[in-house]
């Protein structure tokens, strides 16, 4: 489709336009459903989708989107991307081994999901060596006519980029979370849709989940009572990404400091000799400049890419913008958060070209109607909020989670919102569940998505709602950056007690590249 804003006919369903488009672009006929059978989808019932950034979490994203037209791939680094689609038979094999010899047998549930999974893997496997492939989201947009759908699973730092340039040309986009990698740009973002009128997806799958709304359902509902304060902790770096390090550089000279030769300095200086020593020449299937974007430029090396980059500053967001999505994302929710009006972050030692090791982050949000002001403390790179007396013999999980103190109890939960549950026992053995006041959804999040794009359902995490979350989890890092606690006014995106900070909500673009 061009443009479904500007093309679409009066009081046609977007359903049917989307159709309508798309066979007539192509020149087909309307294949009816009774005409293929039962069980079979017509190919005017599907959307023709487009993937920028589509190795890691990328090919998960596109795998779940399988059972639509994949008619484009794009990505910067082919070596890395073609790996996991190469690799598909082989990982479909493994798994159909694994669950024939399963003991003891899986759920009915489990086994559907396996089954799914081994069929979403076999359809991209052969959809994927039908598309198209790109190294530049720009040259794919501008020749490739049929796309509808942009899936964007790229480098935090060029997500607004390209979902900009996407929905510029009328298309409907999904974004890996975080949203964006500043403030700046989740709120064009949010704009953009809005004024285009476009079906967006942030990548948070955790809200789409059934306990997701059974959190809101114990929030809202009362059932733990007034909430004033939240602890939340991830181990997001540790064991996943180096944060706390040095950029690759030749020794410096000694320091002249010979009663400590080996003080901190010195060790760091001696790891980004190590690093630089490295050999980094860049590969032959890296678009290395395309990789950079609108960030400054920086020679290649393995310590940025693949994944590390999370932990470096030019392009990630560290652990608050990786995994805040899934974390801050429910008392957000639940609680109809907002914007905070003070943001402090403490740290383990910074240097401004990775981040730090551990911060903790603590947030302090105003009443909201009936509901009182809530302070949330975040805790990641192993460190724990203090142990609570409820848990009794059971410690926090060190992967992550959230605990929410309440008036008259605590709620728990995992990751993702995984197994939420109440705190202390007798508390919980006594207080049914909630009932359910929100609409589950039945899909996955990525084909949550395509269905509202058929107008068949809403997005649950649309940018409407995606970018203030983006925004609370980002001033987590413009406090780290400001170096003090801030006041935030977010009606106007300013920062009172310390103007000088508000440079850390925007970026300075790299000569040639712009959101516009």
């Amino acid at each position: 489709m061009s443009d479904p804003q500007n093309s679409s006919q009066p009081g046609m369903p977007r359903r049917d336009f989307v159709r309508s488009a798309a066979i007539a672009a192509a020149g087909i006929t309307i294949v009816p459903r009774h005409v293929l059978g039962k069980g079979q989808t017509a190919p005017s019932d599907l959307v023709n989708v487009a993937g920028v950034g589509i190795g890691g979490m990328g090919r998960s994203n596109m795998t779940a989107l399988a059972s639509q037209n994949i008619v484009a791939l794009c990505d910067i680094d082919w070596g890395f991307a073609s790996k996991g689609y190469d690799g598909i038979p082989q990982q479909v094999a493994a798994m159909e081994k694994r669950l024939a010899e399963a003991n003891p047998a899986p759920s009915a549930e489990q086994k559907q999901n396996a089954l799914t999974q081994i069929t979403n893997l076999k359809l991209l496997s052969e959809k994927a060596g039908k598309a198209t492939r790109y190294v530049d989201y720009r040259e794919m947009l501008e020749k490739q006519k049929d796309i509808d759908a942009v899936m964007i699973a790229t480098p935090d730092h060029t997500h607004a980029l390209i979902a900009t340039a996407a929905m510029s040309m009328g298309k409907h986009v999904y974004v890996q979370k975080p949203l964006a990698w500043s403030v700046e740009e989740c709120r064009a973002l949010a704009r953009k849709a809005e004024d285009k009128k476009l079906v967006t997806q942030m990548g948070n799958q955790g809200h789409s989940t059934d306990n997701a709304r059974l959190v809101n359902e114990y929030i809202q509902s009362g059932t733990i009572g007034e909430v004033r304060e939240v602890h939340i902790w991830t181990n997001r770096p540790y064991a996943y990404w180096p944060q706390g390090i040095p950029r690759p550089a030749p020794m410096k000279a000694a320091d002249g400091n010979a009663s400590q030769p080996w003080n901190l300095k010195h060790v760091m200086d001696t790891l980004g000799d190590a690093l630089e020593k490295v050999p980094h020449s860049v590969p032959d299937k890296l678009a290395w400049d395309l990789f950079l974007g609108p960030a400054p430029q920086v020679d290649y090396h393995p310590v940025y890419h693949p994944f590390n980059w999370r932990g470096w500053c030019d392009w990630g967001v560290g652990a608050i913008g990786d995994m805040g999505a899934h974390l801050i994302d429910h008392p957000f929710w639940a609680l109809d958060l907002g914007y905070p009006t003070t943001v402090e972050t403490q740290s383990t030692p910074y240097n401004k070209q990775t981040y730090p090791a551990a911060t903790t982050t603590y947030y302090e949000f105003p009443a909201r109607g009936s509901m009182p002001p809530v302070r949330i403390s975040w805790y990641d790179g192993g460190l724990l909020p203090p142990k609570v007396e409820d848990l009794g013999e059971e410690e926090f999980d060190k992967g992550g989670g959230v605990l929410y103190v309440g008036s008259k109890g605590k709620l728990l939960h995992g990751t993702y919102a995984q197994n939420p549950r109440l705190l202390p026992k007798k508390f919980a053995d006594s207080t049914p569940k909630p009932a359910e006041k929100f609409k589950r959804i039945t899909t996955s999040h990525e084909m949550n998505w395509i269905e509202a794009i058929k107008g068949k359902a809403e997005t649950t995490s649309p940018f409407s709602y995606a970018a203030k979350l983006t925004e609370v989890m980002l001033l987590g890092v413009v406090a780290l950056n400001a170096g003090k606690k801030i006041q935030y006014d977010g009606a106007n995106m300013k920062i009172p007690n310390a103007p000088q900070a508000e440079q850390f909500l925007k970026r300075q673009f790299r000569q040639g590249w712009s959101l516009s």
